[in-house]
Parts: C-alpha cells; structure tokens; sequence
C-alpha cells in the first residue's frame, strides 16, 4: 500500500462537517491530510491518532492569522485556492467557530465572495444563450450563435462552481436565522 492517496470530496461548501468528520476519521486509520487536491485531497500514512480538523476561510491569511490559530491549539494543515484553510488539532480543543455569530460571519463572508463571481456569470451566461437563440432564428449571424454556444459552456462551468456553494451557504445562512428565531 502506498503512502499516499487521493479521497474525493463531497463539497467544502455543501458538506463541511461532515468532511472534517470524515477527516477525522481517515487520521484514526493512519490517514493524515496533507493537502488538497482538484475535487478532493490527498493524505498521507501515518501512526493512527486521535485528530479533529476544522476549516476557516481568510482571503488574507499572513503570520499573526496562523499564530492566533496556533495559541488556540489549533496546526496549520493546508491551504487550498488561496483562501481555505484546514486546522487540526487534538479532541477537546476549542472550536474554532464556537459562536453561532461567528459562523453566520463565516458564511455571509463565503457567500459574498461566490456572488461576486456567480452573478456575473449568471448573467453572462443568459445574454450568450440569448445570443444563442436569436442566431437559431436567423436574427443574428450563425457565427455569433457558434461563439455564444462555446462561450456558454465555459460560463456555466464557472456558475456551477461558484452558484452551487453560493447557493449553500445561503441555505445554511438562513437554516441559522431560523435556530435564532
């Protein structure tokens, strides 16, 4: 068995919890994150140990964000995109998102960032089909509805990946507000 393998993940932004648990879980068979990996991570084998992991977003990660961290117990794993990154630390080491405050602060922040890519996107992907159609029709050159129908397939790799996580943390924000209620 090699050292190394590569698990797929379920979606950070649809599934968190339930991936840190899973983490977990690996590290307690000798599976230890070492980095994340296109749709997934990759762990690397170990001595089996008692590991919880938790996840933080900062688009500005420098010295005193991982050093705050690190007085908490927490260890710096990985970083992925810039902007995710994943902690570790023995069970029974406090939260890092112990405050329901924080939490809500920590999707609204997630949210904003996917919404400034998805709705460009969704409307782009809208005037292209538009284009699309109207070239279909004959109101336009067939050469613009060509370019339009790549252009759109393009787009909507870019909705999904970022509409998607928009979309669930909006549900999780409100899912929040209810338990506030």
């Amino acid at each position: 068995m090699g050292k190394e393998k590569y698990v797929m993940s379920s979606g950070l932004a649809f599934f968190e919890a339930k991936e840190m648990e899973r983490l977990g879980k690996f590290a307690r068979r000798g599976w230890f994150l070492e980095k994340f990996a296109f749709s997934g991570f990759v762990l690397r084998k170990g001595k089996p140990e008692e590991v919880i992991y938790s996840l933080d977003y900062q688009s500005e990660a420098d010295d005193e964000y991982f050093s705050y961290f690190e007085e908490a117990g927490w260890k710096h794993v990985c970083t992925g995109a810039g902007v995710m990154h994943i902690f570790s630390a023995a069970p029974g080491t406090t939260p890092i998102y112990s405050e329901q405050a924080t939490i809500k602060e920590k999707y609204e922040k997630e949210s904003q960032s996917m919404k400034k890519v998805a709705l460009p996107a969704f409307l782009i992907a809208i005037m292209l089909v538009v284009l699309l159609f109207s070239s279909e029709n004959g109101f336009l050159p067939t050469v613009v509805g060509d370019i339009s129908e790549y252009a759109s397939y393009a787009t909507f790799i870019v909705l999904i990946f970022t509409g998607m996580p928009y979309l669930s943390y909006q549900y999780k924000l409100r899912k929040l507000e209810k338990r506030n209620v």
